[in-house]
């Protein structure tokens, strides 16, 4: 099994172009298979001043920076731009990139993002049923040369969609989240990765999907399984100095104990988000274990800081494992 690593940030820290630019071009120097953003409009309510750059806006400045790291949104909001604009953005951004695009895809959930642009925050069984009948409009527009399509929420009828994506019949579909009634089951209808977040019950989520997979008679191997590992970002000590004072910097920025972060950081499962090398390789032989083999990975700081430490991890961690 091939195991690959894309490295994530979160433009609604605060990024700027510049650094992201320098952050995602070392990764592709490093040897990250994909460099990944949220699609986020701020971060919080005191954001005035915090930089958040638009997701896909972003990725296409960037599909014309690198050469070849596949480049993905961790994942986009359904709500926040029409579907058929979206299959639109989306195959542009994979011609720019020459075929390089994952789409991730969401249904949205950041309540607060909506009600301060003006957009409707429905209830979440009808933002799924947006989502699953936006994926059906967005891979018609992208294989088809003139499609119409009615559902309760969106239609588009003889709609020309050219470009077309580079990658046939379409660039992989990526959906984030776990709910085991709806978006697993999305997962086996539509996505090429079921993309999930670290919980004891990832077992038990795994298997739910393979059960929606028999159900609608597709291979469950088809899917991959990529495990968003951005949150909290990971930091590999190279002493005990420094793993002491990066302990303190997390305690600071949460206003937790040291000894409260030390356990959010290593709970549930072996080894650290946070240690030296061997801790966090076994944290991501735990999953690759339970069959992942596609991680998104993040780090501190803004610039420099992360860009070192992503540096690192890709010595010490994706190279043994």
């Amino acid at each position: 099994m091939t195991i690959e690593f894309g490295a994530h940030i979160e433009p609604q820290l605060g990024f700027d172009y510049v650094n992201i630019e320098k952050i995602a071009i070392e990764a592709e120097k490093f040897g990250y298979d994909s460099f990944w953003c949220s699609d986020h409009l701020f971060l919080d309510d005191e954001s005035e001043e915090k930089n958040c750059m638009e997701a896909w806006t972003l990725l296409a400045a960037l599909a014309a920076k690198t050469n070849k790291i596949r480049l993905g949104t961790m994942v986009t909001c359904n709500s926040y731009r029409h579907p058929p604009l979206l299959a639109k953005i989306a195959a542009t951004i994979d011609m720019i990139s020459n075929g390089r695009l994952i789409f991730g895809y969401g249904a949205g959930w950041k309540k607060i993002e909506y009600e301060a642009y003006g957009y409707p925050f429905p209830s979440l069984k009808e933002r799924m049923d947006r989502m699953e009948e936006a994926i059906q409009i967005i891979r018609l527009l992208w294989t088809e040369p003139k499609p119409s399509f009615t559902g309760k929420y969106y239609s588009i009828k003889d709609a020309f969609s050219a470009p077309k994506p580079i990658q046939k019949p379409y660039p992989p579909i990526l959906i984030g989240g776990d709910g085991e009634k709806r978006t697993l089951k999305a997962v086996a209808k539509y996505a090429d990765f079921c993309n999930l977040f670290p919980k004891t019950v990832l077992e038990h989520k795994l298997n739910v999907l393979k059960e929606h997979c028999k159900d609608i008679g597709r291979d469950y191997s088809a899917v991959r399984k990529s495990l968003f590992t951005a949150w909290p970002s990971v930091f590999i000590a190279e002493s005990e100095d420094e793993l002491e004072a990066h302990f303190a910097y997390r305690a600071e920025q949460r206003k937790m104990s040291i000894a409260e972060v030390k356990e959010f950081l290593s709970k549930d499962f072996p080894g650290s988000w946070v240690g030296y090398a061997e801790d966090i390789r076994d944290r991501f032989q735990h999953f690759i274990d339970l069959g992942f083999d596609y991680f998104m990975v993040s780090f501190p700081g803004l610039g420099d800081d992360y860009i070192k430490s992503s540096q690192i991890f890709a010595k010490k961690i994706i190279a043994k494992l």
